[in-house]
Parts: structure tokens; sequence; C-alpha cells
């Protein structure tokens, strides 16, 4: 597949990273962690602390997704990181304002793309995500470690761009607003309120269902082209001419479906963080089934 400039703009891909893998600007961070079915037995999130102790990319550092850039006493699950403990965080690790970050998982990206948003939220765009993740890596036979990097502390300067995020009231607004298309990024079960991971099952009223499983293709769920991605959109009414809000249940799938909104150059799409947790607090807000 070409990579196009807009593309490059959030990828990289395995002979790009193996290239540049000693570059003193660049920072790696290795993010993987596993989300369940929710049909299957809880826990239904894990972080893969394992995975990385065992082997992990040259240079690169682990975040965890449940614990480390999360909000630990917030009123809604998992929350997003303020943005003091997020500076602190990526000071320890050695990240600054100077470094370009490559993150990776090992399941499309789909963990990897919230940090990728959470970077882009504090201010910091210079952030790709390693297209096939750890898995291709691994199976091109390119290098891993068990070594634990020590970077040294570098100033990281948030600063809110309050256009990649919004909130429920927004949301509410969009119900029925032809202008607005919300776009559910969870599966299909989930989407009709079949099986669901909060204490409410459902979607958002008027919410169309664009499931992040199909942006990617192969055995290492690399990310589809962007004549494939605008089909998907275009079949669900979600149409560059409208203001579009991703949701899943948490923020994390809604990132990845931004980041398929991103890739298409959409001009005004943005993520509803609080997702699905932060909608079913409110009884006043309204679902639908089926």
């Amino acid at each position: 597949m070409t990579e196009t400039p807009r593309r490059d703009a959030f990828l990289v891909d395995t002979d790009w990273l193996a290239a540049h893998l000693a570059g003193p600007a660049m920072r790696i961070v290795d993010i993987r962690g596993v989300i369940r079915p929710a049909d299957a037995p809880k826990p239904w999130y894990l972080e893969s602390r394992d995975l990385y102790a065992e082997a992990h990319l040259p240079g690169a550092v682990f975040v965890g997704w449940l614990t480390d850039i999360v909000e630990p006493d917030a009123p809604v699950k998992m929350t997003v990181i303020s943005p003091e403990r997020f500076a602190a965080l990526m000071g320890r690790l050695g990240i600054g304002d100077q470094h370009l970050v490559i993150v990776y998982d090992d399941d499309g990206n789909h963990i990897a793309a919230r940090l990728w948003w959470i970077l882009n939220y504090y201010g910091h765009p210079a952030v790709r995500l390693l297209d096939g993740g750890y898995p291709k890596w691994a199976a091109e036979g390119r290098p891993v470690t068990a070594e634990v990097p020590r970077h040294a502390p570098a100033p990281f300067t948030p600063r809110v761009q309050a256009e990649w995020r919004t909130a429920s009231d927004e949301v509410r607004r969009a119900i029925g607003d032809p202008r607005m298309r919300l776009v559910d990024c969870r599966g299909p079960a989930d989407f009709r309120g079949e099986v669901g991971r909060g204490e409410r099952k459902g979607r958002i009223p008027g919410a169309v269902n664009v499931p992040i499983s199909t942006f990617w293709e192969g055995p290492f769920k690399t990310w589809k082209g962007e004549t494939a991605l605008r089909a998907i959109h275009e079949a669900a009414g979600v149409t560059p001419d409208k203001r579009v809000i991703t949701y899943c249940n948490a923020g994390v799938s809604a990132s990845v479906g931004l980041l398929a909104l991103k890739l298409l150059g959409y001009p005004s799409a943005v993520n509803y963080a609080g997702s699905w947790y932060d909608w079913e607090r409110d009884p006043h807000n309204p679902t639908e089934v089926g």
C-alpha cells in the first residue's frame, strides 16, 4: 500500500522504525494490554507488564493504560489523567516537549490510540503509532530486549487542546441534529444492547455503529487504506460535512475511531472521552437498544 503524507502524520511502519530506532529525538512507548469481549468473564481489561518484562522494542518504556494514564479517584471509570499528572509521568519516563513519540501495542493500535489521543489532547502532536505493532515487529525478526531503558528526565509541557475532547452536553445536543453524527465504535452486540460493560446497556439514541474492527486487515491488524476507510464511514452516513463525535465504553475504542477520521481528513471530529461510562451515570440521558 502506498503511504500518503496524511497517513505518515499518524502511522509509521516497521521499516521506518527500524531505520530510526537509535534516534535521540525519539521515544518509544509499549502500551500493550488486553480488552476482552463484554460477554467474557471479568476482568475485561488487563495490562501486559509481564510481556514487556519478557521482551520489548529496544529503548521502549512501558505505560499502563489502566493505571498510568487515568485519574484513580475520578467518579467516571477510566477518566483521562490530569494534565499535571500526565506531565509528571512523561517527565519521569524521559519524554519531553522535543521528542517524537512512537507508541505500539499488540492489537491493531487499539490501546495505543488512547495514548495517541491523550498526547494530542495535551498539545503534543509529535506522536505516531506503529502499524502492525509488536506482533509484526517480532514476526519480521527485528530486535527485542528485556532491558529497561533509563532515559534522563525531560520537561513535558501540557497544553490542553479543547477541540480534541467533548462532553455529554454536546452529545445531548447532537441527538437528532442532522448536522452532527454520533459514532458508536463498539461491536454490534454492544451497540444493540445485547451485551454491555456498564450498569446500563444499549447506545446513545441516533448513533450509528462503525466498529473499529472493520479498520484493520491481515494477520497483524494493519490499517486499511483511505479508500476502504472512507467507504466504511460513508456506508454508515458518516461524511466529512458533519460534526462527528466518537464514543465507546471508556473512550479507548473512540480514540481509534477518531484516528480513522483523522486519517481521512475529516475536518470536524472529536472524542467523547467519558463515553458510555459517563453517559449512563445520568439517569436523564436517554438510551436505546435493538
